[in-house]
């Protein structure tokens, strides 16, 4: 879309330039029709955009349920009264989900591993890709290992350190 958009500011430039050598009126206003058309195009495109994320965010999350049954410390007490975890969290609420509790068996799995996962400026969670949460927001790509090293944990909602062991021990076992 953004290519139309630039041919049709070219365009309208390439209009412009005869309608200022000339005495004709009709270059000028095919000028400001291709960049009125041009106009349309963004507004078109800007409106595509907002509709899908729309969609994306009514769609049904995909995120594993987080167990009820496991202890919880006082630390991950304080988190949940934060975080409800039977509802999505929005990022442009401000609070982060919850912190995943990884088991030490993927944890020591999880540490040697160099698939990427994606995080958040000034956000202290590490996600899948395909995470929920994310909101098709700007992320950075990083070695999981490395996000660990810089001290991200990993997100609750998608769930990485699960997902990534047993891609690891599947690919394993074949």
């Amino acid at each position: 879309m953004l290519y139309i958009v630039l041919l049709l500011v070219l365009a309208a430039l390439g209009l412009l330039v005869p309608a200022l050598t000339t005495s004709e009126h009709v270059w000028a206003w095919l000028s400001v029709g291709a960049s009125g058309a041009a106009a349309c195009v963004l507004v078109l495109d800007w409106w595509l955009r907002r509709r899908s994320r729309y969609e994306a965010a009514v769609a049904p999350m995909a995120a594993a349920p987080v167990s009820l049954d496991q202890k919880i410390s006082a630390d991950d007490q304080g988190h949940l009264d934060r975080v409800p975890t039977d509802t999505p969290v929005s990022p442009d609420q401000g609070t982060e989900p919850v912190e995943e509790d990884t088991d030490a068996a993927d944890l020591l799995i999880v540490t040697d591993l160099t698939a990427e996962v994606r995080v958040l400026d000034e956000r202290p969670r590490y996600h899948l890709a395909a995470c929920a949460w994310l909101d098709r927001r700007p992320s950075l790509g990083l070695p999981v290992n490395e996000a660990r090293q810089l001290g991200f944990t990993p997100c609750a909602v998608c769930r990485p350190d699960n997902t990534l062991a047993e891609a690891h021990r599947s690919d394993a076992r074949s």
